[in-house]
């Protein structure tokens, strides 16, 4: 397993994927900028996710909250009080640990040393807003995109009218200044969440809960996840956090090798999905004294609506989909390594290939078919290296189809098509090349 991450990292590094951030330094440590095939890959799973969740449905509202918000937001959450982490130095190597992470409180698992005790350590970024550094500048950057919404809930009914039951989502970034385990990006300081606040008329909030676990485990699958690396585990009692009543995590089984990983992989959380209560509009209610009741038109009554919130990792769920999709095959004598990504998420769609670069008659055809198709979807154009080590290539980026341009090109105006998955491979009239590919691609 540790073999298989090994390799995933090495391929996010050498195609484009995923670099180490500030490398040329030394780097900086858990944090990660994503390259241009990286970034298309991250953009393409959010907007998947908008897409279920925001433009296929009638009851959800979209926004976009700002990262940082008045202090007072974080003391009516809790998470002044009680976001905290357990966490022990060594004496020798200043290494920091969580205390969760540790085989034994008293020695260091990486030097041997010996430990300090356990302390909590406040996991929000605290910086100051102006130009004098004082208690009353205090500012922190957001650790969740959730309080956003909540502290926005007066103002969509205000301005969107909306019936229970209804949503607001939102896809932004967050930071908890915690210790990592070092799993690539599964966790990381800086990170984005893609979350939906659900409100509920209490007595269908546990029916509710069940349909959205049972909507984002199916989207995951919907988009190439496998079912058997996917698993629903509800939380324990003593595990939930101190607003919810229940919580389910849709988990992943990641490669890892962490401590009390087993021999087929660890399985870790992509999303939880858990009944907030009506916690955090009572709170805030009560904190800032504006209302933040709904009115019941029928009923003629004033309620706090309870929250299902569905709150997942844009990037590890990136992580799952490149695990998933990553795959060695034999080809003859050689490894033929592939990202078998659904459609929706490869980062490219076509790539335009000359078989002869030295002959500019084949080269022009070929940038003229790539033009005409980047303007329908995303495609690019290659003449690099040899036609073999161009399918390589564009195999482990999880391209779709390669067109190749040849010299019977210029006599019958038809093109290679080759498929990624089967490889196999069909000869297509010029004019009809773009729709054809927007039929596969649809």
């Amino acid at each position: 397993m540790a073999d298989t991450m090994e390799k995933i990292v090495s391929l996010c590094k050498r195609r484009g994927f995923i670099f180490q951030s500030s490398d040329i330094y030394g780097g900086l440590a858990n944090t990660w900028d994503y390259g241009p095939f990286g970034v298309e890959l991250k953009n393409n799973v959010k907007r998947a996710w908008w897409k279920a969740n925001v433009y296929e449905r009638d009851d959800i509202f979209g926004m976009d909250a700002a990262i940082l918000m008045h202090p007072k937001v974080w003391e009516a959450s809790g998470h002044v009080e009680n976001f905290f982490d357990l966490k022990s130095d060594c004496k020798s190597c200043k290494k920091r640990f969580k205390s969760e992470d540790l085989k034994t409180a008293k020695v260091c698992p990486e030097c041997g040393g010996e430990l300090t005790e356990a302390r909590p350590f406040n996991l929000m970024f605290k910086t100051h807003r102006g130009v004098i550094e004082d208690a009353s500048s205090v500012v922190y950057l957001r650790p969740e995109t959730a309080q956003g919404m909540f502290v926005n809930f007066a103002n969509i009914l205000d301005s969107r009218h909306p019936k229970l039951p209804f949503g607001i989502a939102q896809i932004g970034k967050a930071f908890r200044n915690e210790i990592t385990p070092g799993n690539f990006t599964f966790r990381t300081c800086e990170f984005e969440q893609m979350e939906i606040e659900y409100f509920v008329r209490p007595e269908e909030a546990d029916k509710k809960l069940e349909e959205w676990i049972e909507a984002h485990f199916n989207w995951y699958i919907d988009l190439g996840i496998n079912k058997d690396n996917l698993r629903k585990r509800p939380h324990e009692k003593e595990e939930l956090a101190h607003y919810a009543r229940a919580c389910v995590d849709i988990e992943y089984r990641f490669p890892f090798t962490t401590r009390g990983a087993q021999a087929d992989g660890t399985w870790s959380e992509l999303e939880g999905i858990a009944n907030r209560t009506d916690f955090d509009l009572a709170q805030h209610s009560k904190i800032s004294g504006k209302e933040l009741q709904y009115f019941d038109d029928a009923a003629k009554q004033k309620f706090y609506p309870y929250i299902i919130e569905p709150s997942g990792g844009v990037d590890r769920t990136v992580l799952a989909f490149l695990v998933d999709a990553f795959c060695e095959e034999k080809v003859k004598d050689d490894i033929r390594v592939v990202l078998k990504l659904h459609k929706d998420l490869a980062p490219t769609k076509v790539a335009v290939l000359p078989l002869l670069r030295n002959r500019p008659e084949i080269v022009e055809l070929a940038r003229k078919i790539s033009r005409d198709l980047k303007k329908s979807m995303v495609a690019v154009y290659d003449d690099t290296g040899a036609i073999g080590k161009l399918y390589r290539r564009q195999d482990e980026v999880g391209t779709l189809y390669c067109v190749t341009v040849d010299v019977q090109s210029l006599e019958d105006n038809q093109v290679t098509v080759r498929d990624r998955d089967t490889m196999q491979q069909e000869r297509i009239g010029i004019d009809r090349i773009k729709e054809y590919l927007l039929n596969k691609l649809s």
